[in-house]
């Protein structure tokens, strides 16, 4: 009966399949024409360019973080270690040595299970080859067709792969190219990720594990799932058994190993130095777009892989995040509850209206012709949302105006360190956690200064002539022409109505009623002037109160101005990157800054006798806990600093190689500590120094910068300073002064 339909039939069939053949001929040449997709040829191919983060870099050249779209580091082929190739081979192509790109029968299967039986989990079947096809032209939403076009396409792809590159340049491409988990690409990214280490050192359990979360990158992710991550691990292990890569006894002992992962976090928002590599995005951004134009080139830092060669010193800048986190999360536990139930921003009605008034939420609200008390009945309505804890972070249950209170009550901080010989910088910490603070309090904030700025006018008067041994009565007076202005000092011992103290002494200890009398003789004008030699740009105000520190100046400026003090004078001007160079190793740019370049902003002998009365801060002064609490025997000298109010807390750390600034408050000027015994410089920020500096006095390679001493001071500095640091008024000048009589007089705005 068949062959009676056949023959009967025998020309409609035979076209019918012709038309078949014919269509199925045309639908091959149709994706190889490129209908259905673009179809690179061999000299595209041959010049591929693949996207490359850019890669910041410390002074030593560990790796800080990274600037992408696609996290990918293409390393050559002798960064890729024998047993990840042996891995992949066994795993993903073990027929890769044999074919020329495609696996014919892998293919077949796949496309008669597709078509014929409509099996969508047929899947399979791809080459290393093709899956380099796939990883360089990624599949498009093609319908119900789109399995036989992408294999197909990445076929027809893959064969002209192995005409233009060698199986050991493909499998290069390959493992530069494939996204791993947690959405990095490139075996160089993920072992650096996943196990804090490059791709030529991995182990064979780190290759496989790698490898087998190639399968299913997101169900396979060490990080989330580690038994899963495990149980497909071992099943890698088991192929190179199988296919003679590993032994038994290797297979038997590796495949009880557990897994131990060390994560790296490359964010943006995660890892070392935060707010240092926006700050670097932010500069290439604007350096970049100036060299393209001078070049006539279009570099792209996003894709073209720089290498930004910064001065961050590594293990500077995880031991000083590692002692901000420590100090502040306690700091912060003491803060709050020193006002309790009381704390402004629970209470203060009108600091929280102000405060929610400046929400994106409420201004958004405030369009839409919602009136205030809408408003804020409609923000109080809550969500889970995840918010930031110094215990880590946690997801809570809270509405806008929860979430403001939550965010008002922290204490940030900066911090940054500073080689005072050349300026280079060697830590920047921008504030406790830049996913939920982006705000930099190294270069964007300006805080009043506190007693910070009481050397710039001490170093002012010693420029003026006036001896260091001069005394100056502790007793307050009440300025006539500044409206009674009045300053006083915080410690009792300083009351004492008839004591003089010595500068050296009136700065280590931070009198406040001595430093506006110093100033008054020393001048404003002329104190100004000497700050902005030293290198403050901030505009500071021609007022008496300056000699408190009233004026607001960056942390970066405070360290560029405190160099001077061991940099013969002369303020080094603060940089970051020794060297840029492209994907080849060209150099763009490169930082050749010399030591000691610029004028003298005082002379050599003030230098000096201001370097020994800010030894006596941390020997005998407001600093002394450095020796006391933190044991520290290093050579440093050093300033505390305390606002009015408690608002802000300052410490500058000075030592033969370095000069740090510390500030710690809250961004909301309107709060500050409710004591001064929490709130002064020496409780606040200076133990951020202190801990860091333990931290660093235990790594023997740090020894070249914390050991470091300071010049020997000449006889005749020390011989300047060689006086009694109190002196008491005598018998008569007591006898005809009436203690409890307020003293008054004008302050003398010229010296």
């Amino acid at each position: 009966m068949i062959k009676t339909y056949f023959k009967k039939y025998k020309k409609q069939i035979l076209i019918a399949i012709a038309s078949l053949f014919g269509l199925f001929i045309i639908f091959i040449l149709s994706v190889y024409l490129g209908a259905w997709g673009h179809m690179p040829n061999e000299k595209e191919l041959a010049n591929l360019q693949l996207d490359q983060a850019t890669e910041i870099l410390s002074d030593d050249g560990t790796l800080l973080g990274k600037i992408y779209i696609n996290d990918r580091q293409p390393v050559p082929f002798d960064s890729i270690p024998k047993n990840l190739i042996d891995a992949l081979v066994a795993t993903e192509d073990a027929r890769f040595y044999e074919h020329n790109g495609v696996d014919n029968r892998s293919l077949l299967r796949v496309f008669f299970k597709s078509i014929l039986l409509q099996d969508e989990s047929s899947g399979g079947g791809s080459t290393i080859t093709q899956q380099l096809a796939k990883n360089l032209y990624p599949r498009k939403n093609l319908g119900s067709l789109g399995i036989i076009v992408h294999k197909l396409r990445e076929s027809i792809i893959a064969k002209r792969l192995e005409d233009v590159y060698s199986k050991d340049e493909i499998l290069l491409h390959y493992l530069n190219t494939v996204p791993f988990s947690d959405n990095t690409f490139g075996i160089e990214s993920a072992s650096k990720h996943f196990f804090n280490k490059s791709a030529v050192n991995l182990s064979t359990i780190e290759a496989a594990t790698l490898v087998g979360s190639l399968k299913a990158t997101y169900y396979y992710n060490p990080k989330l799932f580690p038994e899963r991550s495990k149980q497909r691990r071992n099943v890698v292990l088991s192929q190179m058994k199988n296919y003679e890569y590993l032994n038994e006894e290797a297979y038997d002992t590796l495949s009880k190993d557990s897994l131990k992962l060390d994560i790296q976090q490359y964010s943006y928002n995660d890892g070392l130095a935060p707010y240092f590599r926006e700050h670097v995005r932010l500069y290439l951004k604007e350096w970049l777009k100036q060299y393209n134009e001078k070049k006539d080139t279009s570099i792209n830092f996003y894709t073209d892989g720089l290498k930004i060669h910064t001065t961050i010193n590594y293990e500077m800048q995880k031991l000083a995040e590692e002692s901000v986190q420590e100090h502040l999360s306690k700091l912060q536990q003491q803060f709050e509850e020193s006002y309790g139930k009381n704390a402004p921003w629970l209470t203060d009605k009108d600091l929280i209206e102000t405060e929610l008034a400046k929400t994106i939420a409420y201004k958004k609200l405030k369009t839409q012709g919602l009136k205030k008390e809408q408003i804020v009945d409609s923000l109080q309505q809550k969500k889970e949302i995840t918010v930031f804890n110094w215990n880590g972070k946690s997801k809570e249950n809270l509405s806008t105006l929860d979430s403001l209170q939550h965010y008002l009550k922290f204490l940030n901080c900066g911090f940054v360190a500073i080689n005072p010989k050349n300026g280079a910088l060697k830590t920047w910490i921008g504030g406790i956690n830049y996913e939920y603070f982006k705000y930099d309090h190294v270069i964007q904030s300006k805080r009043q200064v506190g007693s910070t700025f009481k050397p710039f006018v001490y170093t002012t008067a010693l420029e003026n002539g006036i001896d260091p041994c001069t005394y100056f009565s502790v007793a307050p007076v009440a300025y006539e022409n500044l409206k009674g202005w009045e300053p006083t000092n915080a410690s009792s011992k300083e009351e004492e109505e008839y004591m003089n103290y010595s500068m050296e002494y009136a700065l280590s200890n931070s009198i406040n009623t001595i430093a506006v009398k110093v100033l008054e003789k020393a001048g404003i004008q002329n104190t100004i002037l000497q700050a902005q030699k030293m290198g403050i740009s901030s505009t500071l105000p021609e007022v008496p109160s300056i000699a408190l520190g009233t004026a607001e100046v960056s942390l970066m400026e405070m360290a560029k101005a405190y160099t001077t003090y061991v940099n013969n004078s002369v303020p080094a001007t603060p940089f970051f990157i020794n060297k840029i160079e492209d994907d080849k190793g060209n150099v763009l740019l490169e930082n050749k800054q010399k030591e000691k370049e610029g004028e003298k902003a005082f002379s050599d002998t003030t230098r000096e006798i201001m370097l020994q009365m800010m030894k006596s801060t941390i020997n005998s002064g407001t600093a002394t806990r450095l020796r006391n609490s933190y044991g520290l025997k290093n050579d440093i000298a050093g300033k505390t600093g305390t606002t009015q109010n408690n608002k802000d807390a300052w410490f500058v750390g000075i030592t033969p190689k370095l000069v740090s600034v510390t500030w710690v408050g809250l961004d909301n000027h309107k709060i500050g500590f409710k004591t001064t015994a929490m709130g002064q410089g020496a409780n606040a920020a200076l133990p951020i120094f202190g801990r860091w500096m333990q931290k660093m006095n235990r790594e023997k390679e740090l020894n070249p910068v914390t050991q470091a001493k300071f010049e020997t001071p000449s006889k005749e500095i020390l011989e300047s300073l060689d006086c009694n640091p109190e002196k008491r008024d005598g018998f008569f000048k007591r006898l005809f002064s009436n203690p409890d009589k307020k003293k008054s007089k004008r302050f003398k705005t010229k010296a």
